[in-house]
């Protein structure tokens, strides 16, 4: 990443400017539902901490995070801080990229101009509030819209290899889901850390994955990886719906599954059983099994740019949709057929 001169540190006054309107266009809900029931509405733009940083807003992210915001569903997320019986901030989205407005009095990081990404406290509108340490610069070679889809996504995909995977030089790495959005940056990232990379996709995407630097390429509607011959010294399983039986039988003896996700269905508690089952049977395995809690720190958001930079990571940006039809880009997700990631624009 670029040398960054840090910002003179902002005046105890610095808050929202008179320059920054105080009302804003937003997709928003009430209560947890669909998201065919999310509606453009004009909302107050929010106000700043200390510590945060307000943006405003260039794109954003969608990403299967989204969904389950959203609905609520499974009943985790509620008790994960989004809100137990009603959402607490009515605009959904994390993922963002835009232009620094505003800086809380104890903001050191950044300053009104600046661009950024990363994680952002409603990220579906015109403007959104973020702490100074869920954001990093901006990569100067990617568009507000390819910078947008980075963050949730490429920090998974990150942790999931390098921390819960622990991921070293010359392994055998599998990644399911590979021409999805936490498995396009995982293909990548394997292969930026020297692993031998195979990816698993469906048919429409695997010319995808190859161009993004995959060593093999399976196609799961002709061959099932768990049942043939290769084993893998680490599998980051992005796909969510093959049973840890199977997925065992493709880990070497001594091999690491990491699972990234959950099914897709839309129960109250789908995605939850298997993190747990792993959780109960790798103390009596041979092989390591493991879940993810990803989260985005400005550290390895800076770590993505550097390998952003440095051209070893790009986003596979599939399509973007302006901001009134974060309905429709959500269902377009939900059917799996993007090559990638999308990206509202604001």
């Amino acid at each position: 990443m670029t040398t960054r001169t840090p910002p003179e540190p902002p005046s105890a006054a610095a808050g929202i400017e008179e320059t920054v309107p105080s009302t804003m266009t937003a997709i928003a809900r009430d209560t947890y539902c669909p998201p065919d029931r999310l509606r453009l509405r004009e909302l107050p733009v929010p106000a700043i901490g200390p510590g945060e940083v307000l943006v405003r807003v260039e794109a954003a992210g969608v990403d299967q995070g989204v969904w389950h915001v959203v609905t609520g569903l499974p009943y985790l997320v509620r008790a994960a801080g989004f809100g137990l019986h009603r959402p607490k901030n009515p605009v959904p989205g994390l993922d963002a990229a835009g232009r620094v407005v505003a800086v809380g009095a104890e903001v050191t990081r950044f300053r009104p101009g600046d661009e950024v990404y990363g994680t952002c406290d409603g990220s579906y509108a015109e403007y959104a509030r973020a702490h100074q340490d869920r954001l990093a610069p901006k990569p100067a070679r990617l568009s507000f819209a390819q910078a947008a889809t980075v963050p949730v996504s490429g920090c998974a995909a990150l942790r999931g290899l390098r921390d819960a995977g622990r991921l070293t030089a010359g392994q055998r790495v599998l990644v399911t889901g590979a021409g999805g959005g936490v498995g396009s940056f995982a293909v990548q990232l394997a292969k930026a850390y020297g692993a031998h990379v195979t990816g698993v996709c469906r048919t429409a995407k695997t010319e995808r994955v190859r161009s993004l630097g995959a060593d093999h390429v399976i196609d799961h509607t002709r061959e099932d990886f768990t049942t043939g011959t290769g084993r893998w010294d680490l599998i980051l399983d992005t796909a969510g719906n093959r049973p840890l039986t199977r997925l065992r039988r493709a880990l070497t003896p001594k091999g690491t599954l990491v699972l990234v996700g959950g099914p897709g269905g839309g129960g109250a508690f789908q995605g939850m059983g298997r993190p747990i089952r792993a959780m109960l049977l790798s103390p009596f395995a041979g092989q390591r099994l493991t879940s993810l809690m990803s989260i985005e720190p400005a550290a390895d958001l800076e770590t993505l740019a550097d390998l952003i930079g440095s051209g070893a990571l790009t986003p596979a940006l599939d399509r973007t949709y302006p901001l009134a039809e974060a309905s429709a880009a959500i269902a377009h997700l939900r059917t799996g057929r993007p090559a990638g990631k999308l990206a509202l624009t604001v």
